[in-house]
């Protein structure tokens, strides 16, 4: 893992992203409490970014894409605290959904 003076950033974020996606409703006031059947949180490294990817799965007929949101967000915000003694300027950018499948509203993907 990526070890900073705190321990394995990625690891952390990546375990914090699922915890949150867990606790959308509970963090986001109109968010339904959802099912959740699957998260995976992927980050990849760049010399001058993290990019933090999170699928999320739900067999219900509502979205989930607060959760996988709220998941990334979350795990952005873990990672500049891991490393905000190293890179004080750290900051999360172009949070945003890039694709969309299943449920009432059909298939979608960001241009």
């Amino acid at each position: 893992g990526q070890t900073v003076p705190k321990g394995d950033a990625l690891a952390v974020a990546r375990i914090a992203g699922i915890q949150a996606a867990k606790k959308t409703p509970d963090l986001v006031p109109l968010a339904h409490p959802v099912a959740i059947h699957a998260v995976a949180v992927d980050l990849t490294v760049a010399d001058e970014y993290v990019e933090i990817e999170a699928r999320v799965r739900t067999a219900e007929r509502t979205g989930i894409e607060m959760e996988a949101l709220t998941c990334v967000a979350v795990a952005g915000l873990a990672l500049i605290d891991m490393v905000k003694a190293l890179d004080r300027a750290a900051r999360i950018t172009d949070v945003r959904v890039v694709a969309k499948s299943g449920g009432r509203s059909g298939d979608w993907r960001a241009e």
